[in-house]
């Protein structure tokens, strides 16, 4: 199996390719450069491969939450790729890629989704080391997310929004946690790769993002500059 995957929610610009279990990747803290990056590397990851676009299986990309221009740049470059490749694509939840590197046997990510909010997913961890969804993703306010009823390892900038609120909020049901973990390409590879052998695979005009949110910025009032 042979994917391509782009990763861009967050702050994170990540780029893999898997060839048959084998990951190549970059991955760089890389604000407003994602669209400089994304293509380059992509390119450069194929050529170390020794493989051209033709030889694809699929494509693979982090459908959000996160940023809207980091989500929508991901699915507009996934989408024109694989509709000139002919090839399907398999949109995984950045949620899920960010829980894969988690600790323990839960795992709840949370991102930082600005305007007092946070998108979380909480995600069991199965024999392989993979994580499977334990509930609907949401956005909310730290403050106000209900404690799990088991204890779970915390991954994300979701837990430094807010001053920290997240992590009061949970108390001792959060074992431990890393506010500094960002979604990696790779784990969007591994993830992608064992959804398309479910048969999980999509035509690139079904493709949709995952906003959780329909608003993107606060209103003056909002923001009480009214």
């Amino acid at each position: 199996m042979k994917l391509l995957a782009i990763e861009t929610s967050t702050e994170a610009c990540s780029v893999a390719v898997y060839v048959d279990g084998e990951v190549m990747a970059r991955h760089e803290l890389a604000p407003r450069r994602h669209t400089q990056l994304v293509l380059p590397w992509a390119d450069e990851l194929m050529a170390r491969a020794g493989l051209r676009k033709s030889q694809l299986d699929a494509i693979a990309v982090g459908r959000g939450p996160g940023a809207f221009t980091g989500v929508r740049l991901a699915i507009a470059i996934v989408q024109g790729l694989a509709l000139a490749l002919d090839r399907p694509v398999l949109p995984v939840s950045t949620l899920a890629v960010l829980a894969m590197q988690g600790r323990g046997e839960r795992v709840l990510a949370a991102i930082d989704a600005r305007m007092g909010e946070v998108y979380l997913g909480e995600f069991t961890r199965s024999g392989d080391g993979r994580v499977l969804a334990a509930g609907p993703e949401r956005i909310i306010a730290p403050g106000q997310a209900l404690r799990p009823v088991q204890p779970v390892y915390g991954v994300g900038t979701g837990y430094s929004a807010e001053a920290g609120a997240l992590v009061t909020q949970l108390g001792d049901a959060l074992q431990d946690f890393d506010a500094s973990t960002l979604p990696r390409a790779a784990d969007l590879a591994r993830l992608a790769a064992d959804a398309f052998a479910r048969g999980e695979a999509i035509a690139p005009d079904q493709l949709e993002p995952a906003y959780l949110r329909d608003k993107v910025a606060l209103t003056l009032v909002e923001q009480g500059k009214a």
